[in-house]
C-alpha cells in the first residue's frame, strides 16, 4: 500500500532458512494472522481503542530467498522501504525466524532518516542473538544484532534485552553484548522488580526513537510451545504482556515478533500470544499518540 496515510504497516516475512534448530517458523505469519482475527481493539490497561487512533493495513508478505539469508535480508529490505509513507509509517514485521529482525531494522533506521549512533533497541528473547556466527554463517537468527550494531542500525549503550536465560554454549556468549554496553535485564533479574527497571531503562532514553523486537521464545515453553528454540523457565504470558505495558512512554518506530513455529503447537496458543504481543506493542504507539 504505497503512499497511504497509515501509521503502521505489518507485514509477513515466511523464512526460516536462519534456523540453529527446529524449522518451520516460515508458517508462522499465517498462524498469527488467524489467531489474529480473536484480538479486539480496546486496551482495558492503556485505555485506549488502538484502532480509533492508529490507521494499519497488512501489506502481505514480503518475497523471501529460501536458500540465502543475506539475498533475503536484501529482498526484504527492498520490499519494507517503500511501504506507506517513509516520514510516517511505522513497519512492523511479523517472522519467521530472528535473522528477519535485521533487514526490518535496517528498513525503520533508514526511513527514520539514518540517524547516526543508531536506534534504541527493546529487545526481549531468552537468547542474546549477538553470537558472530554459527557454523560459518554470520547472517542467522543468532546473528541479527551483532551485525545491526556493526551497521550502525543499533546503538548499543541504548539496548535493553529482557528475558535471557541459559543454558549457553559457553560465558564467551556474553562477552560482545557487555563489551558494546548493553544492558541485560536476565529472567532472574525481571522477577526482582523487573518491569520497573525496564520503565527506569525506558525513562533514561528520554523519547528517543526505539525499535521492539520480540522472540517468542522468551516465554516459557509451558505457555509458548510452539518455537523452534525453547527455552524453559521463562516468562509467563502474563508477564510478558506486563513487560511490554512496562515500555509505556517509549518512542516506538518500528518492531518485529518472530519466532512463532506453529506444528510444535497444535492448540494455537503460540500464534495467539504472538498475536497479542503484536497488540501490545501497537498499543505502546496509540497511548503516546494520544497523550
Amino acid at each position: 500500500p504505497e503512499n497511504l496515510p497509515l501509521d503502521w504497516t505489518l507485514y509477513g516475512v515466511p523464512f526460516d532458512g536462519g534456523v540453529t534448530f527446529r524449522p518451520g517458523a516460515r508458517f508462522g505469519p499465517r498462524a498469527i494472522r488467524d489467531a489474529s482475527q480473536y484480538v479486539k481493539p480496546y486496551h482495558l490497561e492503556h485505555a485506549v481503542n488502538v484502532c480509533e487512533v492508529l490507521s494499519l493495513a497488512d501489506a502481505g508478505d514480503a518475497p523471501v530467498r529460501p536458500y540465502d539469508i543475506r539475498e533475503t535480508l536484501d529482498a526484504v529490505t527492498d520490499f519494507a522501504l517503500p511501504l506507506g509513507e517513509p516520514a510516517r509509517t511505522r513497519l512492523l514485521a511479523v517472522g519467521g525466524d530472528h535473522s528477519i529482525a535485521y533487514a526490518n531494522l535496517r528498513a525503520t533506521w533508514q526511513r527514520r532518516g539514518s540517524p547516526r549512533g543508531g536506534l534504541a533497541l527493546l529487545h526481549f528473547d531468552s537468547h542474546l542473538d549477538t553470537v558472530d556466527a554459527v557454523w560459518g554463517e554470520r547472517w542467522g537468527h543468532a546473528s541479527p544484532f551483532i551485525r545491526a550494531i556493526e551497521d550502525g542500525l543499533v546503538d548499543p549503550r541504548a539496548m535493553l534485552s529482557v528475558g535471557i536465560k541459559g543454558p549457553l554454549n559457553t560465558g564467551a556468549d556474553l562477552d560482545f553484548a557487555r563489551t558494546a554496553g548493553v544492558t541485560l535485564l536476565p529472567y532472574e533479574a525481571w522477577r526482582e522488580g523487573g518491569a520497573a527497571r525496564i520503565a527506569d531503562f525506558v525513562a533514561r532514553l528520554a523519547g528517543r526513537e526505539a525499535y521492539l523486537s520480540f522472540d517468542i521464545d522468551v516465554v516459557d515453553p509451558a505457555f509458548a510451545p510452539g518455537t523452534g528454540t525453547p527455552s524453559v523457565g521463562g516468562l509467563t504470558s502474563a508477564e510478558a504482556l506486563a513487560a511490554l505495558r512496562a515500555c509505556r512512554g517509549a518512542t516506538v518506530v518500528g518492531a518485529d515478533v518472530v519466532e512463532v513455529l506453529p506444528d510444535r503447537d497444535p492448540s494455537g496458543i503460540t500464534a495467539l500470544l504472538a498475536a497479542h504481543v503484536i497488540f501490545e506493542i501497537l498499543a505502546l504507539d496509540a497511548v503516546s499518540r494520544r497523550g
